[in-house]
């Protein structure tokens, strides 16, 4: 695993460790993507920098070569001219291009696999980007669905706490109050029956007491002589 997908997986961590801490997700979203914009611009001007830098590389390392071989001919055309003191010098100098060649070339492969890391790097710097700003309108509806139930919950703890917590109250009260009206009319309804006993009692009495005195009546009549038998 390269160094610059080890820190692309820790920044992600911390992202998503400081989006599941944050009060505000939609802003450190927008913040995120805004940072994001920002590494890209940067990445895509280091890139730009590194492949003009191994564009350099390339050249200077292709022109040493160059040099290398011309100075290798000109030591063969000295030795066949017989002069073996400037073909040790052209071979002085070949060996030296040779040398230079050989570490530019060195620098132009590492700047390759420079850029071949950070073009990588890139790419998925824009797909994260992309995947962001895509799924944006998706958070901001899911966190908006979040913060709904959030108040709907808190509503229900309100009404558990208000008006529903009362409810049983107010139904025993309700309930307290229909009973003693229901006594209230059992009880009126026994003192009208008992009054209406009572009355017919006394009626049943009076009439036994008027028929005790007209016994009475018809039996003194009947000593006088009064009653016809």
């Amino acid at each position: 695993m390269s160094l610059g997908k080890r820190f692309r997986d820790i920044t992600v961590a911390s992202f998503n460790e400081m989006l599941e801490q944050s009060e505000d997700p939609v802003r450190l979203i927008d913040k995120y993507l805004s940072a994001q914009a920002e590494q890209i611009r940067e990445s895509e001007r280091l890139m730009q920098q590194c492949l003009a830098h191994a564009a350099t590389l390339r050249q200077q390392y292709m022109a040493a070569a160059q040099l290398k071989e011309r100075r290798e001919q000109q030591a063969m055309i000295a030795l066949k001219a017989g002069e073996d003191d400037v073909a040790r010098i052209a071979l002085q100098e070949k060996l030296q291009q040779e040398e230079r060649s050989a570490q530019y070339k060195a620098l132009y492969d590492q700047s390759k696999l420079g850029l071949v890391e950070l073009e990588e790097q890139l790419k998925q710097i824009k797909a994260d980007f992309d995947e962001v700003a895509a799924k944006r309108s998706y958070y901001i509806a899911r966190l908006e669905s979040v913060r709904l139930q959030q108040r709907m919950n808190e509503r229900l703890r309100g009404m558990d706490g208000g008006l529903g917590a009362g409810q049983p109250r107010m139904f025993d009260r309700l309930e307290d109050r229909v009973s003693d009206m229901e006594m209230a009319a059992r009880a009126l309804r026994d003192v009208r029956s008992r009054g209406r006993e009572a009355l017919l009692y006394a009626g049943n009495a009076a009439t036994s007491a008027l028929e005790n005195e007209m016994e009475k009546l018809k039996a003194k009549l009947q000593q006088e002589g009064w009653m016809r038998s």
